[in-house]
């Protein structure tokens, strides 16, 4: 890991939706609910809330409820419903515009009390909504992203501190005058300013960042204060960490290098026999016809699965190169590189249930283990955790996988900063300079 002070590791868990269903009895079920998973999270201790998100209609069924709310409107809800756990939004860089995300989430951090954080990703979908079709290539995705964040983070930096002040009254006052163009022209992008929201308490909301193909990677060595990746074998996280900080090198980084985040797929059990069962039932519960879909998509959506035998590999003719896939690179390498081992295609779509994330399976103690093991060896700095909400698995997490993490030092037992940053431990920004 490339942080010199070793930090404990930082928990995410998923926001809850804030819809309201057809079948709810009352209106304003769904963020009632969510905004109590969100106090039982900050109540554990749990250092952020994470939202994933969508920009069309998955008509296939494939992304469950992604998509089905707008991130940024409810993490603000449930800003309001808690006081110190971290809120961090997914944001597309390819189908929106920088000037609306940055009073979005300079709102979203003064609205927060300076707990706001997006994860920026180039989406692989969803351009027929925007006038964007066809998709763009992956480079084109991001050079788009790189010009995105630039300007994003110069529209942040460029007002003066000091332009806002608390009146007598109540009201706030604003000098114009400390509020300054950044004049940023690109191939892409295109922004005068200045910012019309005085600079919010982190300054700039938490950098995260999710893409691990070759553009990704480069994406992230120059933006990101955590890259969230999806490595399902430890070997797997060596080898991506070890890429990351070699690139590093050759880029002037303000502060430290980011921090490594995994999305911790998991079935806990209270025994062995209990582990089995909740394995075997959650096969069970698999349709074969979907996971065909699942994992073409995951192979970059360009492949017909349906004729195939479940128990004989997929034929080496039909797996595509990456440099094919035009949509998800690096989840299609992983992807590719099972199928090549030679699993069989109902393997495959056991692995599809994941979506080529870290999945173990166990009692507390061997989750830990797990865990412990990808933090001792450098490669772990934020663990995103599945199973609040899920009665079968909330208080195994709550009373098992939790206390066993603390009980072996890993977890932090406090909030110890006062925003989301300090949370974290990220290196401070640089003091504003005018």
């Amino acid at each position: 890991m490339g942080n010199q002070k070793r930090r404990r590791l930082k928990t995410l868990v998923g926001a809850g939706n804030v819809v309201t269903a057809s079948n709810d009895k009352q209106r304003g079920y769904g963020i009632s609910r969510a905004a109590k998973l969100a106090q039982l999270a900050e109540r554990e201790k749990i250092t952020g809330l994470f939202t994933a998100d969508l920009l069309q209609t998955d008509r296939a069924g494939l992304a469950g409820s992604t998509g089905s709310q707008d991130p940024l409107i409810a993490l603000s809800a449930l800003s309001q419903q808690t006081s110190d756990i971290g809120l961090v939004a997914t944001v597309s860089t390819g189908w929106l515009h920088p000037y609306h995300l940055a009073r979005q989430m300079a709102t979203l951090d003064h609205l927060s009390g300076g707990r706001a954080a997006w994860n920026a990703v180039t989406s692989s979908v969803g351009e027929e909504n925007f006038g964007l079709e066809p998709l763009p290539s992956p480079d084109q995705r991001y050079a788009r992203a790189s010009e995105f964040i630039s300007a994003y983070n110069a529209l942040l930096d460029a007002n003066d501190p000091s332009a806002v002040w608390r009146k007598s009254a109540g009201g706030i006052a604003i000098d114009p005058q400390k509020l300054h163009p950044i004049n940023f022209r690109g191939d892409y992008i295109q922004v005068e300013g200045p910012l019309n929201v005085p600079p919010p308490p982190q300054r700039r909301p938490v950098q995260f960042q999710a893409g691990q193909s070759d553009a990704g990677i480069n994406l992230g060595v120059r933006f990101a204060e955590v890259i969230y990746t999806s490595q399902p074998t430890l070997d797997d996280a060596v080898n991506f960490v070890a890429e990351v900080q070699r690139r590093a090198v050759s880029v002037s980084r303000e502060g430290e290098l980011p921090l490594f985040m995994n999305s911790f797929h998991a079935i806990i059990g209270e025994s062995e026999e209990g582990v089995a069962r909740r394995l075997q039932q959650k096969y069970e519960r698999i349709d074969y016809s979907q996971g065909r879909l699942r994992l073409a998509d995951m192979l970059g959506g360009e492949v017909d699965l349906t004729e195939l035998a479940l128990d004989a590999p997929v034929p080496a003719a039909l797996i595509p190169g990456v440099s094919q896939v035009n949509r998800r690179q690096g989840r299609a390498q992983i992807f590719r590189n099972y199928a090549l081992q030679g699993l069989t295609l109902r393997e495959l779509i056991h692995r599809a249930e994941e979506t080529g994330h870290w999945f173990v399976a166990g009692v507390p103690e061997q989750l830990a283990d797990a865990i412990e093991e990808r933090y001792n060896a450098g490669v772990l700095d934020v663990i995103s955790l599945h199973g609040l909400g899920n009665p079968d698995q909330e208080d195994l997490l709550i009373n098992g996988l939790l206390p066993e993490l603390r009980r072996r030092g890993l977890l932090d037992n406090d909030y110890v900063g006062e925003d989301f940053r300090s949370n974290l431990e990220l290196a401070p920004l640089r003091e504003w300079r005018s």
